[in-house]
């Protein structure tokens, strides 16, 4: 679990936000598949070597929001949605992830048109690693 989660200290996020949000973006980009167990509060917390509180903010959030369930006994699992909703969350993580782009080049005084040409040249960039990869 501890290579799929980015938490960075030095982040201006809390280590709490920084949990919810990685959980969500493994929920809905389906890393972390419906029924799922999560590991617990504890383990979680050794992994990432911060305090158990932190960790369980984070899913007492993800659990009242429902992206987690808790099984008396069992643990904690990644919980049923519906598709609408898993799809809104999607859509949503990926309007974040272009508004801090686009935010980023703009900054930096990039046209849009720029901006278009390094996602294309990126994705490109991606598409043929991961064909690399399969043969």
């Amino acid at each position: 679990m501890l290579g799929l989660l980015d938490i960075d200290p030095a982040a201006a996020a809390p280590i709490w936000r920084q949990i919810e949000d990685g959980m969500r973006r493994l929920v809905a980009s389906g890393a972390l598949p419906v029924g799922t167990a999560v590991p617990s509060v504890r383990e979680l917390a050794r992994e990432l070597r911060i305090n158990p509180a932190t960790v369980s903010k984070a899913y007492q959030l993800l659990v009242a929001d429902g992206a987690l369930e808790v099984r008396r006994g069992e643990g904690t699992f990644v919980a049923e949605r519906p598709a609408a909703a898993v799809a809104a969350e999607r859509e949503g993580l990926l309007a974040e992830c272009a508004d801090r782009f686009v935010q980023a080049a703009k900054s930096m005084g990039f046209p849009k048109t720029e901006a278009k040409d390094a996602i294309s040249a990126a994705w490109r960039e991606i598409e043929d690693a991961a064909d690399g990869e399969d043969k």
